[in-house]
């Protein structure tokens, strides 16, 4: 069957029209030549020396509330308000994830921003982009074919192959790959085992990319990755150091440190870089590009995965308090939609006006300012508009996020570009301006692991507690044994609920949750809690984003963006 011909969009014109060479807009940061290596015309790598310099940026992030299965418009607000500041003649700077394959294709599709609020250049970003995802996939592998070959050679360190901890990873959303058996064949094919797949954003390889300071700090935490025990009563940890991996994965990796400058629809700045997921792993891109930023640009703003309780507790609790960074302002992207769906709404009803699931739905909302505000950073809630949108229903929204005390905007720049978030970057400004911001992590990483996940159930979740499974309770005390029980915790769950039951909107009262698997992340330094269904290996939908897909042929692309 005949591939159909696109019909190019007015944003797809736009986007033809308005391409900058990327040295040009390497000059607009102040960045020479020598400080930017070129992958074509409209992408290029930034040495990592320029991540070293003293930060004279204020810091911003942009954050959410529990979305819907399509999302919020979050990433899309990101550039929407960078664009909005280039209009207000604002030297900002954007810092963002990379895209990962694997919801790409599945129901996401294209993760660029959306509308008039994109980065560019689309279809390199969502695909191949400069590399770094194949890097990072591949110094995983490495370490995972290191280890069974050791174990292959003779095990002279006396791995416990019930105890192996590292698993492999792909940047695919395939769920055949959770639980397998490897080996199988006869000795030739190597020690038989069990075995599971995680998708790259969830690789430990991922986070420390994106928690790395530096090429030393990134060899020291690739050394402290944490591959299995040892067999007997000791327990003694295998760190990919032991298994002599270290020099050869920095070498696959030295690249893809490097952060990546791209731009957004209205030729500004943006630096993309890593891709943590925000439900499994610390949901942030990387500390470099935020640095880099911040040493470049008056205002840095940047994201962390889904809402308040999850990517933005670990951007304060784990990316903050690493990297020493001093958020200033936060900005809350809201939708009438979310908050009717969190408020009882079915899901076909979202675009018919219901004012009484909306009002049910604000608590949500409230729960989620009170997040941010307990952090010590002040909060501008951003009413993020779609088009099924009434006026009663913007203006209850508006009124109820004013009655909290925090500035609000609306945020129109999906359609409008930055021309629709100026309001939005002026009350950015304003609560810059005013400062009072003092930052604050929620917990001391002194205290022990069930502590810190008790904290975070308590005051970010609104919960009881924890509940563990045996499992997850004999691992505690095993880290905490080995000297890794002072370290932040990166909880993984559902992003749709402030619990761990994805059916239970709103804002929950008298629950617990249940920890079902606790493991280490060494290098990255945290311990991973995983509680409720969380899949750390996605499974594609019954309509893969994938199918709508094809190259025509006059070398355009169909059904990415």
């Amino acid at each position: 069957m005949p591939v159909p011909a696109p019909v190019p969009s007015d944003i797809e014109i736009a986007q033809r029209a308005r391409m900058r060479p990327i040295v040009d807009v390497a000059a607009d940061l102040g960045l020479s030549p020598d400080e930017i290596d070129l992958y074509g015309k409209y992408k290029a790598k930034i040495t990592l020396d320029v991540s070293q310099r003293p930060a004279r940026g204020r810091l911003v992030l942009v954050t959410g509330i529990n979305p819907t299965a399509a999302g919020e418009g979050k990433s899309t607000t990101l550039v929407g308000l960078a664009e909005a500041f280039g209009r207000l003649g604002r030297n900002a700077v954007m810092c963002m994830r990379e895209p990962s394959l694997g919801p790409v294709f599945g129901v996401k599709g294209g993760a660029c921003g959306g509308g008039y609020a994109q980065v560019l250049p689309m279809q390199d970003i969502n695909l191949h982009f400069t590399g770094d995802f194949h890097a990072i996939g591949t110094a995983h592998a490495l370490l995972s074919a290191m280890l069974d070959n050791h174990l292959q050679q003779g095990n002279t360190l006396d791995i416990d192959t019930r105890r192996i901890t590292w698993p492999r990873t792909v940047d695919m959303n395939d769920r055949a790959l959770r639980s397998a058996v490897i080996g199988l064949g006869g000795a030739a094919n190597g020690v038989a085992r069990e075995e599971r797949w995680v998708i790259m954003a969830a690789s430990e390889i991922m986070a420390i990319v994106a928690l790395a300071s530096s090429r030393e700090d990134l060899e020291a935490r690739l050394a402290r990755i944490i591959v299995a025990s040892t067999t007997g009563a000791s327990r003694r940890p295998v760190r990919a150091a032991d298994l002599k991996a270290v020099g050869a994965m920095s070498l696959l990796l030295q690249d893809a440190l490097r952060p990546n400058l791209v731009q957004t629809l209205e030729g500004g700045p943006a630096l993309l870089h890593a891709g943590p997921f925000g439900n499994i792993a610390h949901g942030c891109n990387s500390l470099i590009a935020t640095k880099t930023a911040l040493a470049l640009a008056d205002i840095v703003l940047t994201e962390a995965g889904f809402g308040s309780d999850l990517g933005a507790e670990k951007f304060f609790d784990i990316k903050c308090r690493f990297g020493g960074l001093n958020p200033e302002a936060a900005v809350l992207v809201a939708t009438v939609r979310a908050l009717k769906m969190n408020g009882g709404a079915n899901k076909k009803d979202l675009a018919v006006e219901n004012l009484d699931a909306l009002e049910k739905g604000l608590p949500n909302l409230q729960a989620h300012i009170e997040n941010v505000l307990q952090f010590g950073v002040p909060v501008i809630v951003a009413v993020n508009r779609f088009t099924s949108d009434t006026e009663r229903e913007l203006a209850m929204v508006t009124d109820f996020a004013a009655k909290q005390g925090v500035c609000v905007a609306p945020n129109d720049v999906w359609a409008r570009g930055g021309a629709g978030g100026e309001e939005l970057a002026r009350e950015v400004l304003a609560a810059l301006e005013r400062g009072g911001s003092h930052y604050t992590p929620l917990y001391d990483t002194t205290l022990p692991i069930r502590a810190k996940i008790d904290t975070i159930v308590r005051k970010v979740y609104g919960g009881d507690g924890a509940d563990y499974s045996p499992k997850a309770e004999r691992t505690i005390e095993y880290l905490e044994s080995i000297g890794m029980g002072e370290v932040p915790v990166c909880m993984a769950k559902t992003q749709y609920s402030f619990t761990d039951d994805p059916t239970r909107l709103g804002r929950p009262r008298g629950f617990r949750i249940t920890v079902n698997e606790v493991y280490p992340s060494a290098g990255a330094g945290f311990v991973v809690a995983q509680a409720g269904d969380i899949m750390t290996m996605p499974g594609l939908p019954k309509e893969p984003a994938a199918e709508r897909m094809a190259v025509h042929p006059d070398g355009s692309i169909v059904g990415l963006f």
